[in-house]
């Protein structure tokens, strides 16, 4: 069934996506949560080596990465069950604000000396980078299983 079938349609509005909004939460949890872990572990590792600036950017980016991943997932029932027309509007306006999201800490990195701009730029793409290293280690661990690394 494709998202545009009619009765996608109609299980959006008899509110039947109740457990497919509990996986899109579980999703939204584990990769936000571990990619501001991660976020904050190595920054800490920074500000012990004396790299505050590097460590403060990538845990404010990786905030913000996390917020859009979330704010992704949560307005994406928004989106189906409309004309194309008005899908269409509500996406664009959904991606301007996500885009405004993620201005914030480019901002706040250029305005202020405290984040470094690279390490905050790194911190934005926290989330993507976690998500493409779950499934490499996924697939390693399933090929080492199967007794064949590549």
């Amino acid at each position: 069934m494709s998202y545009t079938d009619k009765s996608w349609k109609y299980s959006i509005k008899a509110g039947t996506t109740t457990g497919q909004m509990e996986n899109l939460r579980e999703t939204e949890r584990k990769y936000a949560s571990l990619a501001v872990s991660l976020a904050v572990v190595i920054g800490v590792a920074c500000f012990l080596l004396a790299f505050k600036a590097i460590g403060k950017g990538l845990i404010l980016g990786s905030l913000f990465s996390a917020g859009n991943f979330v704010l992704m997932g949560e307005t994406l029932p928004m989106r189906i069950g409309h004309t194309r027309k008005k899908a269409s509007g509500i996406s664009f306006l959904l991606i301007l604000a996500r885009y405004f999201l993620m201005a914030i800490p480019l901002a706040l990195s250029i305005k202020l000396a405290q984040f470094d701009l690279a390490a905050t730029v790194c911190g934005l793409f926290m989330v993507q980078a976690t998500i493409m290293g779950d499934h490499i280690f996924a697939l390693l661990k399933t090929r080492i299983r199967k007794n064949r690394v590549f």
